[in-house]
């Protein structure tokens, strides 16, 4: 066998490598960011550093186009009618029902 023979590499290991280096890399470096962000937490604990003492806190953004606000205005304006009308009912309520059933009794014996 010559040397040269012993030189060749497949395109297809060669890219399997490749691969395999790349993902090697990656995971060693998402391993390290994870470990010093552990690491950063714990220092600040023992510090009693607030990592959120500066940041500026933002009020809530709601856009609502004109469309939008009349039809829910009219919505609320609908509702509130039904609610405030008072429910009528057809039957006499249990206790009216209870002297009226007792006299028709008396009156059937």
């Amino acid at each position: 066998m010559e040397l040269t023979q012993l030189l060749y590499i497949d395109p297809a290991a060669t890219s399997v490598l490749l691969t395999s280096l790349t993902a090697i890399v990656v995971a060693v470096g998402a391993s390290a960011i994870v470990i010093w962000r552990k690491f950063k937490k714990k220092v600040d604990k023992t510090l009693n550093k607030d990592p959120n003492a500066n940041k500026e806190i933002e009020e809530e953004l709601v856009i609502v186009d004109e469309e939008t606000k009349t039809e829910d205005a009219a919505e609320a304006a609908e509702t509130a009618e039904k609610v405030e009308e008072p429910v009528e009912t057809t039957e006499p309520a249990a206790e009216e029902k209870a002297p009226e059933a007792k006299a028709k009794s008396k009156k059937q014996k």
